[in-house]
Parts: C-alpha cells; structure tokens; sequence
C-alpha cells in the first residue's frame, strides 16, 4: 500500500540482474495466454482518473486494520496472551483509546483522506506494463518490471493480456493521502509534550492511510464487478482475501519506485497535493500508490 514505510508489506531491494535479464518472448507469450484462458476483461464504468475528495472517518475504520495498530504502530504486544486473548483486552483497553483520537480527528479535521483512482486499457510486452489510451493504440506508460529468475517464474505484466491479443486488457490505477495537516498537528503535539497522543496519531494516520487505499481498492473490484468475490470476513479481507491484487511500487515484485512518477501523471494526483521527493518517496508522507490487477491469480510474490 508506497509512500515512506507506510506501505509495512514492502521490502525494498533491487531484482537481481537474472531476474531483469533477456526475456524468451515466445515462452513469456504463451504463459501469458495460458493465464488469461476463462479470465475475462471487466469492463470499468469510466476511463482515465476520478477524484474521490471525502471519506468519512467511520467508514474508512471498517476497512481498518486494528490489530496491525495497536502491534506495530502503538507497540502494545500481547505478552504471552493468545491472539483472542490480545482482541479481547484491546477491546477493552485500546479501542477507547482509538475512539478518542478518531474523535478528535473528526471534530477538528486532521486526517483528510483523499484519493485519485482509474481505469486504463492495458497490455503486456514481456516483462513490460503497457497502459494505453482509450483508442487502445496510444502508450500512455509503460512499466518495465522483474521476472522470478526461474523456469515458468513469475512476473507481474503475466497477469494481462498480450501486446499481440486483439482484445485489451484493462488495469486500476489509485493513489490515496492523509494529507499534509495530519503531519503538522503530530508535530504540534509533539512540541507540545503530548508524547501519547502523538504517538496514537502518527500510529492511526499511517493505518488510516492504509485502510484508504483498501477503501479504495474494494470500490475498484465492485465497479469492475467482482466484489461480491471478496471474504465477508475483515481479518481475511485485510490479508487479501479477494480477487486480484494491488503492488505499491517498492514491492520486490516491482522494486522501480520512480515509476510512481508516471502514476501519478496519469491520475493527476497533484490535485490532491501528492507530489514526488527527490528521493522517489511521496509526499505527504501518510500517502500511497498503486497498480491494480484483476486476474485471480495475481497475488503478491517475491523476484
């Protein structure tokens, strides 16, 4: 889910050159035609990027992962309790906790979650992304990315149609923020010895970042009509439960990060603020991009 860190499945690293080396066209062709066999291409209600510019608060906690908060982010461990045993005592000591800053958070708008999301045809030519544009002719971007240096190994461009198929496939693009204000008040907090409460709010706003991103990602397989697939249950849905995948560029799967530079192009994200550091990561640090993957059998994996 790439911004700085707030993405916790990343793990930075080149491919290795093996990985990234010449490409057997003719193998990778009709790899790739064995997986688009019973898959067809869904039909997005639009093309090019849409501005999502509120969430509320209550929704986006739905697709909040509290177990990922209070562990990782609020360093609360569970001290030889059980998984259950752990849900059970932050429900009751954490989840107040958790109210009162969302409360905050609400009442004086310091998380501002926004988001640019689309739809473009796509296609792949060996281990490259090809978006184009809505004549299906035009490149508008193009992805080059890393293949599991192994026989048959996987690549993500693998998961779309080729480059010579007749029909195009079709990729989601998102990028979603907290915004820039949720960065200030932290700091205000801080300055202002509220080392707590500081802590409770950096914690929610990078999780808060990421339940957006999935908040969004949920509406992209529901417009492309496969969201009744996803788990009914949260913690499986958290853990991928559903159809297709999204990668954050910075993933070992698609390690390039200055390729969200054309992401972001394409949505026009600077209408929501986000721009590119000089170091390839996103600003406002509480945000994250995506590529968006259809085909059931995307799934996260390492090169």
């Amino acid at each position: 889910r790439a911004g700085k860190a707030t993405n916790r499945r990343r793990v930075l690293g080149q491919a290795t050159s093996a990985a990234i080396g010449p490409v057997d066209k003719d193998a990778v062709r009709a790899r790739r035609h064995r997986l688009a066999e019973g898959v067809p291409v869904p039909t997005p209600p639009f093309w090019g990027p849409k501005l999502i510019d509120h969430v509320p608060l209550k929704t986006l906690v739905t697709y909040l992962n509290e177990r990922m908060l209070y562990q990782l982010q609020w360093g609360y461990r569970k001290d030889g309790k059980s998984f259950e045993e752990f849900k059970e005592w932050a429900k009751k000591e954490l989840r107040p906790v958790l109210d009162r800053i969302l409360r905050i958070a609400a009442k004086e708008e310091i998380l501002r979650p926004t988001a640019v999301y689309g739809y473009w045809k796509a296609a792949a030519d060996g281990n490259d992304v090809i978006l184009f544009e809505e004549d299906g002719t035009t490149e508008a971007a193009r992805f080059s990315l890393p293949r599991q240096a192994k026989e048959d190994g996987e690549c993500i461009a693998d998961f779309l149609r080729d480059v010579t198929d007749p029909e195009r496939d079709v990729i989601g693009l998102q990028v979603v923020t907290m915004g820039q204000h949720c960065a200030e008040v932290a700091r205000e907090w801080f300055a202002e010895n509220r080392y707590q409460d500081y802590l409770y709010l950096h914690g929610l706003s990078v999780e808060m970042t990421e339940a957006m991103a999935e908040y969004v990602h949920a509406r992209i397989r529901a417009e492309l009509g496969y969201g009744a697939e996803d788990s009914r249950d949260k913690e499986k849905l958290l853990q991928q439960s559903y159809r297709g995948s999204r990668y954050s560029f910075g993933y070992p799967a698609c390690p390039n990060l200055k390729d969200q530079e054309q992401l972001l192009k394409l949505l026009d994200a600077g209408r929501i603020g986000i721009e590119m550091s000089d170091e390839d990561q996103l600003h406002p640090e509480q945000s994250t991009s995506a590529i968006v993957l259809h085909h059931p059998r995307a799934k996260y994996f390492s090169v």
